[in-house]
């Protein structure tokens, strides 16, 4: 009837729609049900009569949480997708009765100090004869300041604990607890502690819940070898509804065994590892301690359970380090890789710097650091040679003959008098702790020289900071970039590797720029 389909695509049907005049102010426009346009429509109809506009919000300033009637807290994040969300929810009822029906929500940014928060709404709603008609609005929240129950119970009392674990490790340094305090931050581990302070030998955790206490000692778990037990106190009994009340504490005590530190193994150890050492050093410590054999580059790991069933100590540890220069490297092995980390044994001629000018002892050892250390370097040892080593375990070893020196690291310490004072590029976050009065009155130079030795091994271990958060520091000058001396760069953090830190200020700024 139409002819072939090809004759049939010769021809366009172009189909017009028609215009009417507006019934009020005449303009052209396409029909609908009210025979008026949009801007008349609107002055006739407000389909946001009756909404509500204006709400409150009760908000907890201490652990960021909002009402949500008639008992529940839920914590929630400024301008999140769970905020929001909670807001339209008491929107939802009054558009229900009014049969307006919500196709669009976004949040306007507010100074956070001013205690408002406020969404743009759009909304549609069927108005006269059949037109829908889409109209937008704002909704203006007021937060309305006022305690939670378990911050309102802290405020009044701050000893008003349930839980407390006491985080102990007994050694003369607290690196293991700088490098804990960043995992803790990162993952949020102490976000329901109600206070934290700082001890000596360790840090004690507060939480109002006994639950709180042991997931954080769960946590512990996971990160570092530990042994813990629990024990509860009765504060208070009613005998009528025979509720008992505990407090709750655990005590959590950490394998004194650090990384880099020196260690004899017990016979009966060595002899379960496959005759390892007895000479090791520890390479890393998670929820297991690695211990590797300087000589043979032989390695096993000691999870928490094996380490506590026969515990033994360091024989140095990385405070007792000497600075050596190396004289000679000659690589006796094939690069081996160990956990991750590469190592090279080689034969090496070193000299202890304090010896510069006094006498000629040089030490021919092994190292396994024959990948990274070329004459002319420096490097990190213990000083076998000049120590008055008084430990039970070597004893046991009869006949034994120890190195005059093993290395453990390579030292950067003589490139960095070139940049001492300058800013890093990179900084880290810190808990909100209070500090104990023995730890107060202790030496601020020792905390501070400790701290300043877990930054500069963040800079020079990659997989030390692989599992912390570092931020960009806004103080650093691109200018102060480390300098390059004899063809080797000091170790750095990589910029892709830093966060950035988000602060109030920072998002008024970027406004000023956009409209300058």
């Amino acid at each position: 009837m139409f002819g072939s389909s090809e004759e049939a695509g010769m021809f366009t049907v172009h189909r017009t729609v028609g215009s009417v005049l507006c019934c009020k102010c005449g303009i052209p426009m396409q029909p609908n049900a009210a025979n008026m346009c949009v801007k008349c429509l609107r002055s006739e109809v407000d389909i946001t009569e009756g909404l509500l506009k204006r709400l409150v919000l009760v908000h907890c300033p201490e652990c960021e949480s909002y009402l949500q009637p008639p008992r529940t807290w839920i914590k929630l994040q400024l301008e999140s997708k769970e905020l929001l969300t909670f807001c339209l929810k008491k929107l939802q009822k009054n558009m229900s009765s009014s049969k307006v029906r919500m196709v669009h929500a976004e949040f306007i940014w507010t100074e956070p100090h001013s205690k408002r928060i406020k969404v743009n709404v759009k909304v549609q709603k069927e108005v006269l004869n059949g037109a829908i008609l889409e109209q937008s609005y704002l909704v203006e929240y007021v937060q309305q300041e006022h305690l939670c129950e378990s911050c309102s119970k802290v405020a009044a009392n701050p000893d008003q604990w349930v839980a407390a674990v006491q985080l102990r490790q007994h050694v003369s340094h607290r690196r293991t607890f700088f490098y804990l305090e960043q995992l803790i931050l990162k993952h949020g581990a102490a976000a329901s502690a109600i206070r934290i302070k700082q001890m000596d030998e360790g840090i004690d955790f507060y939480f109002s819940n006994r639950s709180h206490g042991v997931k954080f000692v769960e946590f512990i778990g996971k990160v570092a070898p530990i042994k813990s037990r629990s024990d509860k106190q009765l504060v208070s009994h009613d005998t009528k509804s025979n509720e008992y009340n505990y407090k709750h504490t655990f005590s959590v005590e950490i394998s004194p065994i650090c990384r880099e530190d020196l260690i004899c193994l017990p016979p009966k150890v060595a002899l379960s590892l496959g005759n390892l050492g007895p000479i090791v050093i520890c390479t890393k410590v998670t929820n297991s301690i690695a211990l590797l054999d300087p000589f043979t580059l032989r390695y096993c790991f000691l999870d928490a359970d094996q380490y506590w069933r026969s515990s033994f100590k360091s024989l140095l540890t990385s405070r007792q380090l000497v600075e050596y220069i190396v004289l000679d490297v000659e690589v006796v092995s094939s690069e081996v890789t160990v956990g991750g980390t590469k190592y090279v044994l080689a034969d090496a001629q070193v000299a202890r710097v304090s010896d510069f000018g006094k006498n000629d002892t040089i030490f021919s050892i092994k190292t396994h650091l024959g990948h990274l250390l070329n004459p002319g370097d420096y490097a990190l040892g213990y000083d076998l040679y000049g120590a008055n080593n008084n430990d039970i375990e070597l004893d046991k070893y009869k006949g034994l003959i120890l190195p005059d020196a093993i290395l453990v690291k390579k030292s950067y310490e003589e490139k960095r008098q070139k940049k001492r004072g300058k800013a890093r590029s990179w900084k880290l976050k810190s808990l909100n702790m209070e500090v104990d009065d023995k730890v107060a009155r202790a030496d601020p130079d020792k905390m501070h020289s400790e701290y300043e030795q877990f930054l500069k091994d963040l800079e020079e271990n990659p997989d030390l900071r692989f599992n912390i958060s570092l931020y960009r520091n806004k103080e650093y000058q691109p200018s102060e970039i480390a300098s390059v001396t004899d063809g080797e760069e000091l170790p750095s953090v990589p910029l892709e590797e830093l966060l950035a830190d988000l602060e109030l200020g920072e998002d008024e700024d970027e406004e000023d720029d956009m409209m300058e």
